[in-house]
């Protein structure tokens, strides 16, 4: 799929109507989540014929963007019930097979297949201090165990990518 048909597909999904700032909830545009998906594929590989998370996919958008570029299976993960019938509904509109698991990240017990590639989003912690590191978490050690639980347990042949939405 083409950069601009991407970024045009995703430009159709609904976005929050009332974000909630104690989630630190905002969209995830189609301009930036296109060129993440794409250059996560074309650059690496790490999304064609993959399994990939999408941790705290609020409206569905990387999810979305990773089903649209041939991902083998989507799962997208969000505290927020609101949240995923906004995901659910959109890939019902794009026709695109993503499972949604409601669940608080901190307390998810993975017992499906293993994940390729997570992609995120993550609050910034620009509301609430406790989200700075990703997402909303009581203690230093619940941060450390997040980030060995992505950087680890999900793949342990992996590899990170971070990317600066500034530069997109």
């Amino acid at each position: 799929m083409k950069l601009k048909q991407l970024e045009s597909m995703l430009g159709q999904l609904q976005q929050f109507s009332n974000p909630k700032v104690e989630l630190e909830q905002y969209p995830t545009g189609p301009h930036i989540a296109s060129r993440m998906l794409y250059t996560a594929e074309n650059s690496f590989g790490d999304v064609s014929n993959k399994i990939v998370a999408d941790f705290g996919c609020g409206c569905g958008t990387l999810g979305a963007a990773a089903s649209l570029m041939g991902a083998e299976q989507v799962i997208g993960i969000d505290i927020d019930s609101e949240s995923l019938e906004i995901a659910s509904l959109n890939a019902e509109d794009l026709e695109l097979d993503i499972n949604f698991i409601q669940c608080d990240i901190r307390n998810l017990v993975w017992r499906g297949p293993i994940v390729d590639t997570a992609v995120m989003n993550p609050p910034f912690g620009n509301s609430n201090k406790r989200c700075r590191h990703g997402f909303s978490f009581s203690s230093t050690k619940d941060c450390f165990s997040i980030s060995l639980f992505i950087t680890q347990d999900l793949n342990k042949r992996g590899k990170v990518a971070s990317f600066d939405s500034s530069r997109l």
